[in-house]
């Protein structure tokens, strides 16, 4: 018999964030988000609260937790794309499908008494969190912007009915031995003909004083129809803006600006704290903190953050001086490789760029729908 609970005191919350870590506890390509931002979730000021609505809950069978499960109702989501729909996320559970099934009916009732006529999922709040149901790649190190699950969620998650709406793939990228010498020569070329410089800047709080602004004036229009994406609001853009000063390093950054200074295309790369985060369970203890300070100094990895571009740029070649940029931080001190991360699989454009490099397809994740009953 499985009992599902909304979750609403001390003990339920703690449960509700431990579940996952306790299930990838010898799991070694599992990486936890930072636990105290879990906690932030069950906050009265929590970030969305001005645009979505959310509920939580925890399975128990015999009073052991489980698994649990989040619905949303992303308010802003649905008026952009005239939809009428909840969000399913952070989506765990044990091999069993009455398990599985019980989390996805308890938000399923809770969806149709708003009114809605479709769940979607895993989707966070917005398209920066953490999104998408790993269906390749079992056996690869998540990065510490994605969330891992075992090889039998997409059996439990399909067996509820839930169809393809939409896959991410996810690559690793190497410097090939032999780099085109045309990139940069190319590079240099559209530079030139567009009057574009590299932007600098002293160190992290520097950047973002100098850019941070622009990073979302470029967003909110590069990223206005990609799938999942709700637009900028104040409270989001101090939050990425927070979340960058822990993990930015300025040498795997590129900002190209304009002849006034404007920042037309800009691309992030994080160095991975994946296994930083890992031994502490997603908490930042004084160990923790060390260890993330070492591999933001030294890293064997980086992580592509954010790409973007003004669209009056889109199509003139100025992506091949971001992508002479990226081959420059794959050739320097001890990079071994970077992620992408998750790109649409038809997003085309995106992809055309990682042919120069020595890539490899190592990972796929999807986005589920199912109409409401």
């Amino acid at each position: 018999m499985v009992e599902i609970r909304e979750v609403k005191t001390r003990k339920e919350i703690r449960e509700f964030i431990e579940f996952p870590l306790n299930l990838y506890r010898d799991c070694p390509y599992f990486v936890p988000p930072l636990y105290g931002d879990e906690k932030k979730l069950f906050g009265k000021n929590y970030v969305y609260c001005d645009q979505a609505e959310a509920v939580y809950y925890n399975a128990y069978r015999d009073g052991e937790i489980v698994g649990r499960i989040s619905g949303i109702l992303q308010k802003a989501a649905n008026k952009k794309w005239a939809q009428k729909r909840v969000r399913f996320t952070r989506f765990d559970s044990i091999d069993d499908e009455e398990v599985s099934n019980a989390l996805f009916n308890a938000v399923e009732r809770w969806a149709k008494e708003r009114g809605m006529e479709e769940i979607v999922g895993p989707l966070g709040f917005s398209d920066l969190e953490r999104e998408g149901l790993l269906i390749e790649g079992f056996d690869q190190l998540s990065t510490f912007e994605e969330q891992y699950n075992y090889d039998y969620y997409p059996k439990l998650v399909e067996k509820y009915g839930f169809t393809k709406e939409v896959d991410w793939v996810e690559r690793k990228l190497r410097a090939p031995e032999k780099v085109d010498e045309r990139i940069p020569k190319i590079a240099e070329m559209m530079m030139r003909r567009y009057n574009l410089h590299i932007g600098e800047s002293k160190n992290t709080s520097d950047f973002l004083k100098r850019y941070g602004d622009a990073f979302f004036e470029i967003l909110d229009t590069t990223y206005v129809d990609i799938y999942g994406s709700v637009p900028f609001t104040p409270s989001m853009k101090k939050m990425l803006i927070d979340n960058f000063k822990l993990i930015i390093d300025t040498r795997y950054v590129a900002v190209i600006l304009d002849e006034n200074g404007r920042v037309v295309c800009f691309g992030l790369f994080f160095p991975s704290i994946a296994k930083a985060v890992q031994k502490s369970g997603g908490r930042l203890t004084p160990a923790a903190i060390v260890r993330l300070l070492r591999d933001i100094k030294n890293p064997k990895v980086i992580d592509l953050g954010l790409i973007g571009v003004l669209p009056e740029y889109a199509r003139k070649g100025i992506s091949s001086t971001l992508i002479w940029a990226v081959m420059k931080m794959l050739k320097s001190g001890n990079i071994e490789y970077a992620e992408t991360n998750l790109n649409l699989e038809d997003n085309l454009s995106i992809q055309n760029q990682w042919k120069i490099f020595d890539a490899v397809l190592h990972k796929r994740r999807r986005a589920y729908v199912k109409k409401i009953d």
